[in-house]
């Protein structure tokens, strides 16, 4: 077979969470015998590693890489994360839980809320989060892992982790060097562009070191080095859609119990999060500068700490959307670089693990297949897209009018894909999932259901069953979720027996 035609040489600029990921993913699949993986990066500039909270699919990023979970855990001080809870969001003194992990369970070939929705204006029954073992595990700061037990609920647990991304992207950085991925120290100065093709032919370094590649990736954070700076792609602006632009993060020690979930409070502009790590707690608050300055946002901040803080305030700032292209010419933008949706979600780590897993599905040759790059764009934009849409959900259902801030979020004009969400649920309850988005029937029930919409009616199939059958069937599973979650162990006790702090933080 002539190989002429393959990569050989793949240069990633930027390391972070982004830059380590891809060099991680590339390393593991591609080899670096079978092709030259060069990162090149600079102690002089920071990277963003607040996205110390993820979602579920970050273990299966890690099995990929068949990265031991007792070591990650340990190097990283992870804890375990259940779900989020939202605090104050639909209303100020109002709270609900959105679980990793399904509601119930579905029966007579319905999903299982079409007969909670039917009954739950009856008391014993008006608490969703009943039905849910994370919700209910969760309240009471219990975690396990998956039981071997089946038709259990236990044999289904969910799970994500908080974890520090500096450490993350160290864990990283050790398993893709010992692998043979070449880590450059410098400062790109210069891209050469080819004046034929417009493709990236080499980079020149701040010490005059020149850097050749066939594939070019761009983890260089907000600024796009590669992709924008050099190659000119464009950027869709969301700023009137989501108006949250900075963020300040600043951790500090726990007084609390070990939560085995993250919490986002909204404040008068934007919201606060904390999530526990096992050797201290992250905090940061995400806001509006239209709506705040940040002196007042820097004191709402650290008046909220539990502690001194252990760190200076860390300031972040960015213009929410994403790139026109992902992938233009021989260049991929992953991370920061393609977009940024700001963090309510946990969604950070998982467009970069989603980058990387379309990159190797649409891996390329020396030919960059135009319709590789316009797949890859496209299913990139419908990500970005229904995220984007599952994130104003939280803002735009609020009853909340007691700001400037929430009545400008309360007037957002939503996309229409948002808008067909919302009408579908109100009107009877269905929940729609379009094109694998990243999140599923769960979550959107979560957050519908938790900002407020209470839908006018139910699948007419529920009828089928007459409404004692439905009560009895409802009361067992709360019953048998209830002795689940009593099961599991303490979380901060599971740590604590299974692990031990990372002795080199």
């Amino acid at each position: 077979m002539n190989d002429v035609n393959n990569i050989k040489s793949i240069v990633i600029v930027g390391g972070g969470s982004a830059g380590w990921m891809t060099a991680s993913a590339l390393a593991k699949v591609i080899g670096c015998d079978n092709c030259q993986i060069t990162l090149v990066e600079s102690e002089d500039i920071g990277t963003v590693s607040v996205g110390e909270a993820t979602i579920p699919q970050i273990q299966l990023f890690n099995t990929i890489l068949d990265i031991d979970e007792s070591e990650f855990i340990r190097f990283t001080n992870a804890t375990f994360k259940l779900g989020i809870e939202f605090i104050d969001w639909k209303e100020k003194g109002h709270r609900y839980f959105h679980p990793f992990g399904n509601y119930g369970t579905n029966m007579e070939a319905l999903p299982f809320h079409h007969f909670w929705l039917k009954m739950q204006d009856e008391p014993a029954f008006s608490n969703l989060s009943n039905f849910s073992l994370a919700s209910v595990g969760a309240y009471a700061n219990k975690f396990m892992h998956p039981s071997t037990q089946q038709n259990s609920p236990l044999a289904g647990i969910n799970y994500a982790y908080h974890f520090d991304a500096t450490l993350y992207a160290k864990f990283l950085r050790n398993y893709s060097t010992s692998r043979g991925v070449s880590r450059i120290e410098g400062k790109v100065d210069e891209v050469m562009l080819n004046p034929v093709s417009g493709m990236i032919e080499s980079l020149i370094l701040n010490d005059n070191t020149v850097l050749n590649g066939d594939l070019f990736i761009d983890c260089s954070g907000f600024k796009g080095l590669l992709i924008e700076q050099a190659l000119k792609t464009g950027y869709e602006d969301w700023t009137h859609l989501l108006p949250c632009n900075k963020a300040i993060a600043m951790p500090c020690l726990s007084k609390k119990t070990l939560n085995p979930y993250t919490q986002s409070t909204a404040q008068s502009v934007g919201w606060t999060w904390r999530i526990p790590l096992q050797n201290r707690v992250g905090n940061g608050y995400v806001y509006s500068s239209e709506f705040m300055s940040d002196d007042k946002a820097h004191a709402l901040l650290f008046n909220k700490l539990e502690s001194d803080p252990l760190a200076d305030i860390n300031q972040l700032q960015w213009v929410t959307g994403m790139r026109k292209k992902s992938w233009n010419k021989n260049c991929i933008a992953i991370g920061l670089s393609a977009g940024f949706v700001e963090p309510l979600e946990s969604t950070g780590l998982h467009l970069i693990q989603s980058a990387i897993a379309k990159l190797m599905t649409l891996f390329p040759s020396k030919d960059f297949a135009q319709c590789d790059i316009d797949l890859f764009n496209q299913q990139t934009e419908t990500e970005y897209h229904r995220i984007r849409d599952f994130i104003i959900l939280h803002y735009k259902l609020t009853n909340r009018d007691d700001s400037e801030f929430w009545r400008y979020c309360k007037n957002i004009d939503m996309p229409d894909s948002l808008k067909q969400k919302i009408a579908m649920f109100s009107e009877n309850g269905r929940i729609f999932r379009h094109d694998n988005e990243l999140f599923n029937e769960t979550s959107w029930l979560a957050v519908m259901h938790g900002q407020g919409i209470k839908p006018k009616s139910y699948h007419p199939l529920v009828d089928r069953l007459n409404p004692d059958e439905i009560k009895r069937r409802l009361k067992n599973i709360e019953s048998v979720i209830s002795r689940s979650a009593d099961v599991m162990p303490d979380h901060e006790a599971y740590i604590l027996k299974n692990y031990t702090p990372n002795d080199t933080f």
